[in-house]
């Protein structure tokens, strides 16, 4: 091989090596975990909402983050506090220069909300495990019921960015033709059309079906693989870009109570790079609100039999 060829070929290597990275800055796959579980430097998250799942078994050197008490505030209907949120990192052997890895059950959508909270309080090197803790156990890679002890932290949370947070003012902009925001419903087809109020097996949460005015629907699910992986960027951007969603302005997502959201808001923001903001309100909080428009092409109406 002469040294054009070898050149030629160390820059194709290069190349497509950086564009590996560059798509997957923000993710891990279940190989590289297993590889670098033992890398001090690493620390494990698991955001599991089935009761005892982590207990039953997690990942080697997980701690447990309680998506129902510790990543929101129970009184006040809110994210965790950035206090609550440096103490429960401290506790949980955080430093500065940790890289966090998280993952969960029910399709990663709580791993990822968890992943956006430590986007709005500025914690860098965030990752997610791509797949989540389904793809780790279908692959019959190792869990331990044993509990994860850490020594404390020293991890300093110094910044909150409420530009990664939707509220129900600039939901009702959209609604109203006052912004040209783009609005994407993540939710289920059934869902936005309001042929249902909520997912099967899971309470009804408001009182109206479904959806905001000026909103596209983009199931979540359409963002990933059959093993739960994230797809492509190329695939992701002909997905959206099908509903006319392409980057090219502001984008904000919803669902029902902001945690599937949260899995779209990753796959935009982390993976296409878009300008995207989470509305954690969401259809519990818009769908329930007094003098806001709806449009529900189905036509039910709730209490009604």
């Amino acid at each position: 091989m002469n040294l054009y060829k070898k050149i030629v070929l160390l820059l194709v290597f290069s190349f497509t090596t950086q564009v590996a990275l560059a798509q997957s800055e923000s993710l891990v796959d279940t190989n590289w975990l297993e590889q670098n579980i033992n890398n001090p430097k690493i620390r494990l998250i698991e955001v599991s909402v089935i009761p005892g799942v982590y207990e039953r078994g997690h990942i080697q050197g997980a701690v447990n983050f309680k998506w129902h008490t510790d990543l929101v505030d129970t009184v006040s209907r809110d994210i965790v506090s950035k206090d609550n949120f440096q103490d429960l990192l401290i506790k949980s052997g955080i430093n500065q220069d940790s890289t966090i890895v998280i993952y969960g059950d029910k399709n990663n959508w709580f791993a990822a909300w968890a992943a956006w909270i430590f986007d709005i309080y500025g914690v860098e090197n965030v990752k997610l495990l791509d797949g989540g803790r389904a793809k780790w156990e279908a692959e019959n890679r190792a869990l331990t019921p044993l509990a994860t002890k850490v020594k404390a932290g020293n991890i300093q949370i110094t910044e909150t960015n409420n530009l990664l947070r939707a509220r129900l003012s600039d939901v009702v902009a959209i609604a109203n033709k006052k912004s040209d925001i783009a609005l994407v419903d993540i939710r289920s087809a059934a869902e936005y059309s309001g042929k249902i109020f909520a997912p099967e097996g899971v309470p009804e949460l408001s009182v109206r079906a479904g959806h905001i005015p000026g909103a596209v629907n983009v199931s979540w699910g359409k963002a990933v693989n059959k093993d739960g992986t994230i797809k492509s960027a190329s695939e992701l951007k002909k997905i959206y870009a099908a509903a006319g969603i392409d980057g090219s302005k502001p984008i904000i997502t919803y669902c029902r109570i902001g945690e599937r959201s949260s899995h779209s808001w990753f796959v935009l923001k982390k993976v296409l790079g878009y300008d995207v903001r989470n509305y954690d309100g969401s259809w519990t909080e818009y769908g329930n609100s007094v003098g806001n428009p709806i449009i529900n092409l189905s036509g039910t109406v709730w209490g009604k039999t």
